[in-house]
């Protein structure tokens, strides 16, 4: 995973290591590495972000020895790729929703993103994660236009052993997710799982729709999918769907076969909101919880 981006970071390292710490010195070598960044699917204005603070952090640290430079270069590196990433928004996701089940009431997750991003097989994921921590699950099939969709989250709930709720393909997606909220409550079921059909970002009717179904069901989260494989792409559609319809967190798909990693520093830093988890594969297992720490650790080698 990211090999190309861990390639970029430690040879930003090596170069600045071997350079005098001089805003003259530092700056051809950071535009460099802007570039690289960019090439590395992160997101222009993150891309600034991180050289510019670099380079202000570094500009005229004095050091005697190379080892020490290079573990200042890191430090700082490691310090603004952190802060890039990190939001004042903190959701502990299962904390909250122990909370309403005290309660007596279902949490409310509605998931949005495009076709092709993983996000009916990512609800399955979370579905089979929050059943091996004991809550129970309802899914709600408000994707009634793509043909298929019905099919395919029955068959997720019938492999998961969850009950799913569906309407006729054309019906209100709005009504169906408003009737899966009001069978959990008559059931006592802990969670529902909101699929909604893949919005092209830029057609304002699927959106004004979105929007029906947050004013209708109200959810506890709205969380948005974006396959990380398309790079600048997924942070236009995070930035589009924050904007439109209004996200809490973000899923990035896919993960597994990322070789950049630019989407996963710069979609948090653009929306300003928390990347919940990682799918790291096909199976229903294959999701990690996100940890910006743990990422960074990683591609910093």
């Amino acid at each position: 995973m990211f090999e190309k981006l861990k390639s970029g970071l430690s040879g930003l390292v090596n170069k600045i290591t071997t350079t005098e710490l001089k805003a003259e010195n530092l700056r051809p070598i950071l535009a460099e590495f802007k570039i690289n960044l960019i090439e590395n699917d992160v997101a222009v204005p993150v891309a600034e972000r991180i050289c510019e603070e670099m380079e202000k952090r570094l500009d005229g640290v004095q050091v005697k020895r190379l080892e020490d430079r290079k573990k200042i270069v890191r430090e700082n590196l490691r310090e603004v790729l952190l802060e890039t990433m990190l939001t004042n928004d903190k959701i502990d996701m299962l904390k909250a929703i122990e909370e309403k089940r005290r309660r007596g009431e279902p949490f409310v997750i509605v998931f949005v993103g495009i076709n092709g991003t993983g996000k009916t097989t990512t609800i399955a994921k979370i579905a089979n994660f929050l059943t091996r921590k004991g809550y129970s699950v309802v899914l709600a099939c408000s994707d009634t236009y793509r043909a298929g969709s019905i099919e395919q989250l029955e068959e997720h709930a019938k492999r998961l052993g969850v009950k799913m709720v569906k309407h006729k393909y054309g019906a209100d997606p709005a009504a169906v997710a408003y009737d899966t909220i009001s069978h959990a409550k008559a059931h006592g079921i802990n969670v529902v799982l909101i699929d909604t059909a893949g919005r092209i970002q830029t057609n304002r009717n699927l959106m004004n729709e979105l929007a029906k179904i947050k004013r209708i069901v109200k959810p506890d989260l709205t969380v948005l999918t974006v396959d990380s494989l398309t790079g600048n792409d997924a942070v236009m559609q995070a930035e589009e769907f924050q904007k439109s319809v209004g996200i809490d967190a973000t899923i990035l798909t896919k993960v597994d076969a990322d070789v950049k990693g630019g989407s996963a520093i710069s979609v948090t830093y653009i929306t300003k909101k928390p990347v919940l988890f990682i799918g790291t594969g096909q199976k229903y297992e294959d999701l990690e919880e996100f940890k910006p720490e743990k990422f960074v650790s990683m591609i910093l080698r």
